[in-house]
């Protein structure tokens, strides 16, 4: 029987290992799968000192392929470029979810403290909508209030807006689910302590 997996997440963490007397920070990267039993299941761990990048999760993402993976319905990601185009070169059927935590961090990055907490609470109904039409509409309103002070917000959700729609199209259960990528970072958390 092929292994199918409903959700798999992948991201990674940095971590300082000692080699040859001295401590170097490289990244763990994780690829957690939830099987149809609904069972979570971490599918490997790569370690690298180099960048992450989309030529690194492709090989990632073949390894996986060889060992036996035939199809991902929804793969959870982070908003690393060229991590889409990976994941379809593999996994052709499979729908990208970019996680909404990450888009959320990134957008912050431009914003003063006194405004973080107003913008954050404007940027929840674009991901707390029903459907993509309203999404749009908050994300439009969104521009209208912010964009005159913060222009680069509403372009990081535009520039990703086709890997955050996916988002829409399943039930509210599924999107607390797959909305972030907090499974693998569980994990991560659990990998820091030991």
């Amino acid at each position: 029987m092929p292994a199918i997996y409903p959700i798999l997440w992948l991201d990674g963490m940095r971590i300082k290992i000692r080699e040859e007397g001295r401590d170097t920070n490289q990244t763990l990267y994780l690829a957690l799968g939830v099987k149809q039993s609904g069972h979570k299941e971490v599918l490997g761990m790569w370690l690298s000192s180099g960048g992450e990048g989309a030529k690194f999760w492709l090989s990632v993402l073949n390894e996986i392929h060889h060992r036996g993976v035939e199809h991902i319905c929804i793969a959870c990601v982070d908003g690393l470029k060229g991590f889409p185009a990976a994941i379809e070169a593999v996994f052709p059927k499979t729908r990208v979810q970019l996680c909404i935590v990450h888009l959320i961090r990134n957008s912050l990055k431009f914003v003063s403290w006194k405004d973080r907490k107003s913008v954050v609470s404007d940027l929840k109904p674009i991901y707390q909508a029903a459907t993509v039409s309203e999404a749009e509409s908050a994300l439009t309103a969104f521009a209208e209030r912010w964009d005159g002070i913060y222009p680069t917000i509403s372009q990081i959700w535009l520039n990703h807006w086709e890997n955050i729609i996916p988002l829409f199209d399943d039930p509210a259960p599924i999107r607390r689910i797959i909305y972030t990528t907090n499974a693998i970072e569980a994990v991560n958390r659990s990998l820091g302590k030991v």
